[in-house]
């Protein structure tokens, strides 16, 4: 499906500030599953952009705005092309074998930086207690980061600005409720824990069409889990709305969790007086 993204966030600040040094990581991957047709960024005040690519092969927009400004906008457009991708029910493997695999040495070598504890996806007590409490081992790798993934999405309620984004997995636990950052943290913390490779993913989900051509509702950033599954590869799970990543996900980037992959950061000199406005709009192509 061909799919029409625009991203703006506004910043306005109580006095004109200066020397503003950003980070942007709006840009959607091309991979097996989506191809980016389209991207262009607009930053207001004008600013020369720089390019490359990080650690985790996200690409990665900067800028300096030196001279004073009261607002800075950051406008993103992409066309995206998404497919539904063969999910394999089944690895290559039986149970017994795909948990031998991702246990090895090499493997766990090879995946080292989506195996061990972040400050947000943390291996805090009470989220040990929780993972131990999911069990589903005895259906295979698979079975059980689907298993992990219904009961985040079962026992904890999405409740937008119960949480903020410097919530930790154990908090969530502690709330009892939060939005998809907290959702995907806790996933992640609970497969490593297991000794299953998760990592962070940050983009969209379109669901324009689930609420009516017509309806009045505000969409948002979308963030969800990537677990390795041996024989299958990375596998996209959404523990917010417990589904598989299908076509209407657009995915920006990964990382160890979300600080590795904050959409716009940054730093400035001035005042401390500032407020942040987000929009975003996703969009069915029309086809004709």
């Amino acid at each position: 499906m061909r799919l029409e993204i625009c991203h703006v966030t506004k910043y306005r600040y109580d006095l004109p500030v200066t020397d503003s040094v950003n980070e942007i990581r709006l840009t959607p991957r091309t991979d097996e599953r989506q191809a980016c047709y389209q991207h262009r960024l607009v930053v207001e005040p004008n600013v020369q952009l720089q390019s490359y690519e990080d650690f985790f092969g996200n690409r990665v927009h900067s800028f300096t705005a030196n001279a004073p400004h009261s607002e800075l906008v950051i406008t993103a457009h992409s066309t995206v092309v998404t497919r539904d991708r063969d999910v394999l029910w089944k690895a290559a493997w039986g149970p017994e074998e795909s948990w031998h695999r991702v246990r090895s040495l090499e493997f766990i070598d090879a995946n080292a930086e989506y195996l061990l504890p972040t400050a947000y996806a943390s291996f805090h007590p009470s989220v040990e207690a929780y993972a131990a409490g999911i069990g589903g081992e005895d259906e295979g790798v698979f079975g059980f980061v689907r298993r992990a993934a219904h009961a985040v999405y079962g026992d904890f309620q999405y409740k937008p600005q119960s949480t903020g984004v410097h919530t930790k997995a154990e908090e969530l636990l502690e709330i009892g409720s939060g939005v998809c950052q907290d959702f995907a943290h806790l996933l992640i913390a609970v497969c490593r824990l297991r000794g299953v490779p998760a990592r962070y993913v940050s983009g969209y989900h379109f669901v324009g069409d689930l609420q009516g051509r017509d309806a009045d509702f505000e969409q948002a950033s979308h963030a969800w889990v990537e677990a390795y599954v041996p024989g299958v590869g990375w596998q996209g799970i959404d523990p917010t709305n417990d589904n598989l990543v299908d076509w209407r996900y657009v995915k920006l980037g990964h990382g160890r969790d979300y600080p590795d992959i904050v959409p716009v950061k940054g730093i400035y000199r001035g005042t401390s007086g500032q407020s942040l406005h987000v929009t975003v709009d996703v969009q069915l192509a029309e086809t004709g």
